[in-house]
């Protein structure tokens, strides 16, 4: 990929009974991620059917603003060593604006 702003759309698949404790996770990584130089953007959705589905919309400036947002403590800390472990599946696409249409 190359050029311009990349949305990262992640599907976490929460475990039975953990969804509180993901939701608490994001409300401590969210404002943490806005204030990273390359963070347009990051949004945390509920499945409307009441499932243990969350989706991520994360904007960032480039790809070295994604990287940039993995290798930061508070997404080790929070997303791999609490988050990952509760999740029974992680779906993560990238995706760059087709420009006008």
């Amino acid at each position: 990929m190359s050029g311009g702003p990349i949305t990262v759309v992640a599907r976490w698949q929460v475990n039975s009974g953990a969804l509180d404790e993901v939701l608490a996770i994001l409300a401590e990584l969210r404002p943490q991620s806005l204030e990273e130089p390359g963070c347009l953007g990051y949004e945390v959705y509920r499945d409307a059917d009441g499932a243990d589905t969350l989706l991520l919309v994360e904007r960032y400036r480039d790809e070295a603003a994604i990287e940039a947002h993995r290798q930061t403590a508070h997404y080790q800390s929070l997303v791999v060593d609490r988050v990952l472990p509760l999740l029974a599946e992680r779906r993560v696409e990238l995706l760059r604006a087709a420009g006008p249409v």
